[in-house]
């Protein structure tokens, strides 16, 4: 029997991560994990089957520990809400290789540097992106609602684009060609 997940969230833009740092803090939030370096593989099969199913197969790589995840298709929500599976793997790049012999290749990898901080029954992450200074808060509605007002912030703030389709945005409206969203070396 599988048990289906949802994940809700929201992305918030701010102008810097100080500023957004100070902002969380004063919510009342509290540390959880402490900024690491996150880099993001999306897979894919050749024939693209998943983008096609708007769903997503992930594996996230940072210091000491790994994630495999699925996230199907964005429900209609005003937020982002969609089934989220996820595991925890040894190692992410055994991880990769095992998905590529077996037919998916990555299409797009994704670098930021994030925080985590917790608040109600929601995490809030400080996320600092090749392309801005973002705050995601996945939890409850409630929680997400709350925490949003608390940062000073309306539904009208809220981005539910994948950091994928922001990035594309952003090439896009600079002249460039969309290739994978990492920090320059």
């Amino acid at each position: 029997m599988s048990i289906s997940t949802l994940e809700r969230e929201i992305k918030l833009r701010f102008d810097s991560a100080a500023e957004a740092r100070e902002a969380i803090i004063r919510t009342g939030a509290t540390p959880v994990r402490g900024r690491r370096l996150q880099e993001d593989c999306l897979l894919d099969t050749a024939d693209e089957r998943l983008r096609g199913q708007r769903s997503v197969l992930r594996v996230r790589m940072e210091p000491g520990r790994s994630l495999l995840t699925f996230k199907g298709p964005v429900q209609p929500s005003p937020m982002k809400l969609r089934e989220e599976r996820e595991t925890i793997v040894s190692d992410g790049e055994t991880m990769l290789y095992v998905l590529e012999r077996l037919g998916l290749a990555v299409w797009f990898r994704c670098q930021k540097y994030r925080e985590e901080f917790g608040s109600l029954d929601a995490i809030i992450a400080l996320d600092e992106t090749p392309i801005g200074t973002f705050v995601e808060i996945e939890g409850s509605e409630k929680a997400i609602t709350e925490i949003a007002l608390a940062l000073g912030r309306t539904v009208g703030d809220y981005i539910l684009d994948s950091y994928r389709w922001l990035y594309a945005q952003h090439c896009d409206t600079h002249g460039v060609v969309v290739g994978d969203m990492v920090f320059e070396e």
